[in-house]
């Protein structure tokens, strides 16, 4: 009998239960949407779910994403073993302890909920400052996550919904930063190995000073959302964004990735970003009906789009595989996509009922990740195929 190597390095515990908690959240999402009720009492419905959607799936992603990041970046040795399974299971118990939120104690909630990124923080701290890595900004982020996450917790106990709306928006901001920097450097790299795996001579155009003003633009937009949310300044500034993202975008040569779907899939998730931008400048400057759903492409679009495509490729690449998807991983982000499609655009005035909406783009979801953990549990569970260690 082979034996388990889930606890061998950091993507696979948390690339596996991020596609697990995929699969699992949005359908009990769409129950309580139907049959009514919240996991707690003092936030609507939503806002559980738009946590458990941050900071749940996506901060599994972004957890597996650092801890196989940051020994590569700084040549150290990979985190494993009784470490990594601490750290996995306080993410759970963050899950379980949100899940049952109106059971317990609000202080204990809390405490287990805002144990996860401290400790993540713990185990990157050392690498990244022995070597003074350019990427130790990546510790303020996780810092910057955790005290949104505490002002929700706060918000939570308060019952105060406006501001915890007000963190969930702010925390998206983060992470599209972050998006916004991790894709600048990898969409562009990978699509030029693929290129030249193709014999093709096309390089991709990065701007130096695109990147910069792009980035500048992304923390102007979190600031005035945190000061003067859903505001004309706002939609302004998404307009730029919208053009700063697509201009940045049109140099990367995506047409010419069609034939490798671990690419392409990067380039329809960094679409996402000028699309939700436009359709937030339309929507917050002159209101239209038809862009007002924009923040789901950004969390659908964006955030699990990129999620799944780097999820797919790292775990290929990190357990000695080919970077070759199956074609049923390719069927898995075309689905997705749909269900962004309809998310966003399904709820305008006169396509669809809003309710039958949120359950077709929740099937499609759930149908895009079941895909990804049947066939990516076996490849995360069992050893590396070429017999090296981790």
């Amino acid at each position: 009998m082979r034996r388990s190597a889930l606890f061998d390095y950091g993507f696979r515990p948390f690339f596996l239960f991020a596609g697990i908690h995929a699969v699992l959240a949005v359908p009990l999402w769409l129950w309580i949407y139907v049959r009514g009720g919240a996991p707690h009492a003092t936030l609507p419905p939503q806002q559980w779910h738009g946590h458990e959607m941050i900071y749940g799936f996506a901060g599994a992603a972004i957890a597996g994403f650092l801890l196989t990041a940051v020994p590569s970046w700084t040549e150290s040795r990979g985190f494993g073993g009784r470490p990594l399974m601490l750290l996995t299971a306080l993410w759970i118990g963050g899950r379980v302890a949100m899940a049952l939120a109106g059971y317990l104690p609000i202080w204990l909630v809390g405490t287990i909920e805002l144990s996860f990124l401290p400790a993540l923080a713990v185990l990157l701290a050392p690498p990244l400052l022995r070597v003074r890595n350019r990427n130790t900004p990546m510790l303020a982020v996780i810092a910057v996550l955790w005290l949104i996450d505490g002002t929700f917790m706060a918000a939570m106990y308060t019952g105060d919904a406006w501001r915890a709306q007000g963190t969930l928006r702010l925390a998206i901001d983060l992470v599209l930063i972050l998006v916004t920097v991790i894709a600048g450097r990898i969409v562009p790299t990978f699509t030029a190995n693929a290129l030249r795996g193709h014999g093709e001579t096309a390089e991709c155009v990065t701007r130096p000073w695109l990147d910069r003003l792009v980035i500048a633009v992304m923390v102007a937009v979190a600031i005035v959302d945190a000061i003067w949310p859903l505001s004309i300044a706002g939609g302004l500034l998404a307009a730029l964004a919208a053009a700063a993202h697509a201009l940045r975008l049109s140099g990367w040569r995506s047409l010419r990735t069609l034939s490798e779907p671990l690419v392409w899939a990067l380039h329809i998730a960094y679409a996402w970003l000028p699309v939700g931008f436009l359709l937030k400048a339309v929507s917050l400057l002159f209101g239209w009906p038809w862009a007002a759903h924009w923040l789901h492409a950004f969390t659908m679009g964006v955030f699990a789009t990129m999620i799944l495509a780097v999820m797919t490729r790292a775990s290929l690449g990190h357990t000695g595989r080919p970077l070759v998807v199956r074609p049923s991983i390719a069927v898995a982000y075309l689905v997705l996509t749909a269900a962004v499609i309809v998310r966003v655009l399904g709820p305008a005035p006169g396509i669809l009922d809003y309710r039958i909406t949120m359950i077709a783009a929740g099937a499609l979801w759930t149908i895009a990740f079941l895909i990804y953990v049947i066939v990516y549990a076996p490849i995360l569970v069992q050893p590396r195929a070429d017999g090296k260690p981790g």
